[in-house]
């Protein structure tokens, strides 16, 4: 399909015909990047953090979201930070 860029308040894009976006299975929140010569749309929900939150949560729960590794003292804590 050829189409025109068209100018939306101080920005440009184009018009995006109902059936593709249903075909492309897009929704509201969608992600665009540039690939190549091309921007590309994909849906938001299969992005790449998709299902984070819901990951957290479980990590929360099971009482593991702790640091992994004691915190060092770097020579700013040693010599110029004080604590009180």
């Amino acid at each position: 399909m050829k189409t025109k860029l068209v100018h939306i308040g101080d920005a440009r894009g184009v018009h995006i015909p109902e059936p593709l976006i249903n075909e492309a299975g897009l929704e509201d929140d969608v992600q665009v990047r540039v690939v190549g010569s091309a921007i590309l749309i994909e849906s938001d929900s299969d992005g790449a953090r998709a299902g984070w939150e819901d990951a957290a949560r479980e990590i929360v729960s099971r009482g593991e979201d702790g640091l992994l590794d004691e915190p060092l003292p770097t020579d700013f804590d040693e010599s110029e930070w004080n604590w009180e």
